[in-house]
């Protein structure tokens, strides 16, 4: 068969391994550099790359190289907008109550403040701690708070403080900035963060940060357990893999 007898599935696999090849090179590659990584003859990959730049999927450079165009940067933002945080972690969260018979939790930062944007329980619990979806709660009596003021700069969690005064909502909740402090420390440092019974008596909670593809902290993913049935040495690695799991599907490429 000819190279003008290929089917259009076969041009557009040839288009796709050339798409490919433009990521792959960290500078505008050359057509012969091009033609050599997808295995085309020079003259099919030029015929392609020709249809490309006209539809704005690459740039011709100077000197006969080539690089991606911005039309995949448009499309990119229009993929991005579209992405649902809630949508994207419903299967795991449902897996992770699955595994750990608990409510798993996915919060969201609004000021000063956590919101309960989804929630889900496997119904073998015969006592389930529920977070109603569309609750708030103070960031630093949460585990994914917690997560959220990790982040800040020592000026930002002092301002926190200031602004929230820290109410105390059980015996076991932060009191003071040097004790928020040396907890945000611990968060950094292990990678989750963890709720002692702050935000009410009786139940503790565990939470892993889920990333965006720009590397932006968007949720917080908890389990959320009465205190006698928490598990913390099994569950913490289940939590923390969940979450890099939805960051993966959400686009983040790097370490969490």
């Amino acid at each position: 068969m000819n190279e003008e007898a290929k089917t259009p599935i076969q041009v557009i696999d040839r288009m796709m391994h050339l798409i490919d090849a433009l990521s792959a090179a960290p500078e505008p590659a050359t057509l012969k550099s091009l033609a050599a990584a997808t295995a085309l003859h020079p003259s099919t990959a030029h015929r392609i790359l020709n249809v490309m730049v006209q539809s704005g999927f690459a740039d011709r450079m100077e000197h006969g190289t080539y690089r991606l165009g911005m039309r995949f940067l448009e499309l990119g933002n229009i993929v991005r907008s579209r992405i649902n945080v809630r949508d994207i972690a419903l299967p795991y969260m449902r897996e992770l109550a699955a595994a750990t018979g608990e409510t798993v939790n996915l919060s969201v930062r609004q000021g000063d403040e956590i919101i309960y944007v989804e929630r889900t329980a496997e119904n073998r619990s015969l006592m389930r701690v529920v977070q109603v979806i569309g609750a708030r709660a103070p960031l630093h009596i949460t585990a994914a708070g917690k997560l959220y003021l990790a982040r800040e700069e020592p000026d930002s969690v002092k301002a926190y403080v200031e602004r929230s005064g820290l109410k105390a909502y059980t015996a076991h909740s932060l009191k003071s900035l040097a004790a928020l402090t040396r907890e945000l420390a611990e968060v950094r440092k292990q990678g989750y963060a963890q709720d002692q019974e702050e935000a009410e008596v009786g139940v503790r909670c565990i939470a892993a940060a889920v990333w965006d593809d720009a590397g932006q902290m968007v949720a917080g993913l908890s389990v959320s357990a009465p205190a006698e049935r928490q598990k913390p040495a099994a569950w913490t690695p289940l939590i923390r893999e969940t979450a890099a799991r939805i960051s993966r599907a959400m686009g983040y490429a790097g370490a969490a």
